[in-house]
């Protein structure tokens, strides 16, 4: 890591060395040392919510199948056979009990046991040559479960989920759990953009400032009841644990007023009232403040708006759940999922899936603006000149590093971690941060090879903490 001190120390700083959002090197330590070891979103159970149920999804490189099986237990296994390594599942989901390799024909259970091979006693003299008991699919290292969510981790010692979590878990459940039956999804839609992921994870983060300038046009066409882009100054970013947000400003009420102003009917917020705890309906009854867009570090992100979706003033929420799946360091996969509580009704639903539509689909309004800026930065920092450029990442900070403004307190925001009013860059210098830490400290990956039934551990040692 030595050649990349000077680029760590900048990002520190809050300079942003322009090149990271498109350099092959740079994606290189990050595949490695970054997502090697994180938590990483796949998928969510209303996806899988019978038994045999399973969709297909990748960390990067590598294939899962996610799957709940006869039991009724949700797993993740590393989607290649262990015969000659042909993907066992090709199908993106479906539903089945067993799954049979296309190329020889072994097959497993959906918990991943290996029940059969053609011509077992021929070609390998029964199980004196290949013992069937105890062989399975690769399990992903590590799984865990959050509120529906499923991530795996591809590092064995990776820290319990919820640890890694951190306090951002009390604004996940604004997201994920408006009532104790959780969420259900639709998708996800899936589309490419020739633009760096970490540019689409720091504007979920907390980028309020570039909304009044990209977003101008949605606003006034009327498709908010705010009337200026520029009110986002009014609300604030808030960072806990591994992830952070912004939220909008409410007009003065109680708590259900404020509820009922961004469209939730009244059955709605009974149900919010009984699951959130007295501090997460604080943040909204009594701060004012509702969540908005947000990120998990690293590369998992979530909105929460809402449009008008019909002829009158009515507005209408909607929730969408995103991963910024990176293919190179100037090519990302999004993944994006509508999400609605399982007990809202249908009327309800229906709407809001048109809301999610219109403004973060595929073809939304939102989206087609941010992209056009998003692969133009990136295609900028390919040149030789970004290697020259550190660009400023120090919104809401002087120069001795303090900020601009001071954190809220606790009784002007009940939630954790640290929350600012206005525009700074707090939070894409937080997750800037974590970036550095992961690049910055060398690993031991621990190794599993399967020989005939026996496994055999060793550990590889990081080539450059070597040196």
């Amino acid at each position: 890591m030595a050649e990349h001190a000077d680029l760590i120390e900048a990002v520190r700083q809050g300079m942003i060395p322009a090149h990271i959002y498109n350099d092959s090197d740079v994606f290189k330590l990050e595949k490695e040392r970054l997502f090697g070891r994180s938590w990483m979103f796949v998928a969510h159970e209303s996806e899988v919510p019978d038994t045999g149920d399973y969709v297909v999804r990748r960390v990067l490189d590598d294939s899962f199948i996610i799957a709940r099986d006869s039991s009724g237990e949700v797993r993740a296994m590393f989607n290649m056979c262990l015969h000659r390594g042909m993907q066992v599942c090709r199908a993106e989901m479906g539903n089945a009990s067993h799954f049979r390799c296309p190329y020889h024909g072994w097959s497993y259970r959906n918990d991943g046991r290996i029940v059969g091979l053609p011509f077992h006693k021929e070609a390998y003299g029964g199980e004196e040559g290949f013992t069937k008991n105890g062989q399975t699919l690769l399990p992903a290292p590590s799984l865990g479960i959050y509120n529906g969510l499923i991530f795996i981790s591809l590092d064995p010692e990776a820290p319990p989920l919820e640890e890694f979590l951190g306090d951002f878990k009390f604004y996940l459940d604004y997201y994920t759990r408006q009532s104790s039956s959780g969420l259900e999804v639709r998708g996800p839609q899936r589309w490419r953009i020739k633009a760096n992921w970490k540019i689409g994870a720091e504007n979920f983060a907390g980028d309020m400032y570039h909304t009044p300038q990209t977003h101008t046009s949605v606003v006034e066409i009327g498709l908010f009841r705010e009337p200026k882009a520029e009110k986002r100054k009014d609300g604030n970013t808030y960072w806990a644990g591994n992830g952070g947000g912004t939220t909008y400003k409410l007009p003065p009420g109680t708590l259900e007023e404020r509820l009922r102003y961004v469209g939730y009917p009244d059955e709605m917020i009974e149900r919010m009232k009984e699951t959130w705890s007295p501090e997460q309906l604080a943040v909204i009854g009594d701060n004012g403040f509702m969540i908005s867009a947000a990120s998990l570090y690293p590369n998992m992100s979530f909105v929460h708006n809402w449009p008008k979706v019909g002829d009158s003033d009515d507005v209408l929420p909607f929730i969408s759940i995103r991963l910024w799946q990176p293919i190179s360091e100037n090519e990302t996969e999004v993944l994006s999922w509508f999400a609605v509580d399982k007990e809202a009704p249908e009327e309800f639903k229906a709407l809001s899936y048109k809301a999610y539509l219109m403004c973060f689909g595929s073809t939304g309004m939102f989206e087609q603006d941010d992209v056009e800026n998003w692969v133009s930065l990136t295609n900028t920092a390919a040149g030789s000149m970004a290697h020259r450029l550190q660009l400023n990442g120090r919104m809401g900070m002087l120069l001795d590093g303090s900020p601009v403004v001071q954190p809220l307190g606790p009784d002007e925001f009940a939630g954790p971690g640290v929350a600012h009013v206005g525009y700074g860059e707090y939070n894409q210098r937080h997750l800037l941060n974590r970036w550095a830490d992961m690049l910055e400290a060398p690993i031991a990956r621990a190794a599993n090879v399967a020989v005939g039934s026996a496994s055999v551990n060793y550990e590889i040692k990081d080539e450059e903490a070597a040196k």
